[in-house]
């Protein structure tokens, strides 16, 4: 019996109050693999996002995990799906290495504190483990939210525009990293504008549209976004 995909939505209707912001959605996220959504700045595609991790409502249609409806509330969905939807939800009084270690410890980390160390470094963090969230750069607080994603295990990383304030050597190693993650059957869900990032990382994307939400190929969404 062929299992379940980890996310799925069905006519999915998205938005706020009854009016929905795009088309609506069908889309199957499999485990293992790498799924990237593109569009305009507000076609959408974070409120998407943020209906299929339960976030928001559905306007209409369905959107499920492994099979299940969407739970937000449900402590086996919270460890399973890992998201950066909002970079500044910080705790004002932790500082970034409190931070990712309250992370990590809550989805019980072995050996948390080396673990955090790492994800500082390899942020370009390390030197600001000890800084408030307010005391960090705007670009800082976003690569201390990704550190957050990626320091714990998920069965799900669901990422809005992952590359927003990160210089050119940092989105290349991001794009690295979560290929490499997925090559070892990690699960990404993300939105881009980065066409750098979609051509490595996606095996699917959805073009999200006020007419239509349609899937394509990493090369074709690449081509049709470098033509517009």
């Amino acid at each position: 019996m062929t299992a379940p995909p980890l996310l799925a939505a069905e006519e999915l209707s998205v938005g706020y109050g009854a009016e929905a912001v795009c088309a609506p959605v069908t889309l199957e996220v499999a485990a293992g693999s790498a799924v990237g959504l593109v569009g305009p700045n507000g076609a959408g595609k974070s409120t998407v996002l943020q209906t299929m991790v339960g976030l928001l409502p559905p306007l209409a249609g369905t959107v499920s995990f492994a099979g299940q409806p969407v739970d937000e509330r449900s402590a086996e969905f919270r460890r399973a799906v890992a998201g950066v939807l909002d970079d500044d939800a910080f705790f004002p009084s932790l500082t970034g290495a409190e931070h990712l270690l309250l992370t990590a410890r809550a989805h019980g980390v072995a050996d948390a504190e080396a673990v955090v160390a790492a994800e500082l470094a390899a942020f370009g963090l390390g030197d600001r483990a000890g800084a408030l969230p307010s005391a960090l750069s705007s670009g800082q607080r976003r690569r201390l939210a990704l550190a957050g994603a990626l320091v714990r295990p998920a069965q799900v990383l669901v990422l809005d525009e992952p590359e927003r304030r990160l210089d050119t050597a940092m989105r290349r190693t991001l794009a690295d990293r979560l290929a490499a993650l997925v090559a070892a059957g990690g699960t990404v869900l993300f939105a881009t504008h980065d066409l750098a990032l979609l051509g490595t990382l996606a095996d699917t994307v959805l073009v999200v549209g006020d007419d239509e939400c349609r899937l394509v190929t990493p090369e074709a969404a690449v081509a049709e976004l470098r033509e517009s």
